[in-house]
């Protein structure tokens, strides 16, 4: 095959690849505490040529000896930007948000027959029934929120009132006048590009963690105990997305030039190629 088809092709496969991580952006601009991907581009390898073996003729040359012939580009990394999003208050009690960079609920994933703690910046709690006299606190999916100790956060059914500290402490106000406190299991992450993205608004630990020569202490740290204090919470507010409209839409038509341009190089080159052989 002509080596610009192979050129051509090897970027349009990895610019539909970030066309798609655009159109995800773009598709949760409205999600509660979601968080973009930046997609980075480099060089596949590249052929040296050394077509001039005797140095003497390159004398006065300006530019390096030889012909570098590239392959094309690809996807070199897409990674989760962690930027706060704006905050948009919402006055209802189980609305809660972050204030601070970094920062993830823990909650309880079923998978099956096993199940694994997950991350999200979705503050948007609610309350579902488990029994006569206790409420499990959930997200607007159904997952269980965990507290310090990575246990579900059970709520007394006769509550009235609910407030939250700026550290992350959910108090209960009962109607006898008792209250219920429970710390909201948070976890700051360290290094953000070792997180997947797992599905409804949620992040979880890659499975060949051990691969990478990484922990999961090394990625997340939980914020309990003494470090209790390092949280930043709000009440009855919501984070919005941190994607900006304005500038997905220009990366996507961007994406989109270039994406037209690979493809007339294609088409280019197959009329060459037909060019001459007409002239056989």
């Amino acid at each position: 095959m002509n080596r610009t088809m192979l050129i051509a092709t090897n970027t349009l496969t990895q610019l539909q690849k970030q066309m798609d991580t655009i159109s995800n952006n773009i598709a949760n601009v409205d999600t509660n505490g979601y968080k973009k991907k930046n997609a980075t581009f480099t060089d596949l390898l590249v052929q040296q040529v050394n077509n001039q073996k005797d140095t003497t003729q390159e004398v006065n040359r300006q530019t390096p000896n030889g012909i570098r012939q590239g392959n094309g580009a690809k996807i070199a990394q897409t990674q989760t930007v962690m930027t706060q999003g704006a905050l948009k208050t919402t006055n209802r009690q189980l609305d809660t948000a972050f204030t601070s960079e970094g920062q993830l609920y823990r909650v309880l994933v079923q998978n099956g027959q096993n199940s694994e703690v997950q991350y999200t910046r979705d503050g948007a709690f609610y309350l579902t029934p488990v029994s006569n006299t206790e409420n499990m606190l959930v997200t607007k999916q159904g997952y269980a929120v965990l507290d310090e100790n990575n246990n579900p956060i059970m709520l007394n059914k006769d509550v009235n009132e609910y407030s939250l500290s700026k550290t992350g402490t959910l108090l209960a106000k009962l109607n006898n006048g008792q209250t219920q406190n429970v710390n909201l299991g948070v976890s700051a992450v360290n290094y953000p590009q070792f997180l997947e993205k797992k599905g409804d608004n949620l992040f979880g630990l890659p499975t060949n963690l051990d691969e990478l020569n990484m922990t999961r202490d090394q990625v997340l740290t939980d914020l309990d105990g003494a470090l209790r204090g390092g949280v930043a919470v709000s009440q009855n507010v919501l984070e919005q997305s941190n994607v900006d409209l304005s500038k997905e839409m220009v990366n996507l038509m961007s994406t989109q030039r270039s994406y037209q341009f690979q493809s007339k190089a294609i088409t280019m080159a197959d009329q060459m190629m037909g060019l001459v052989n007409e002239i056989r």
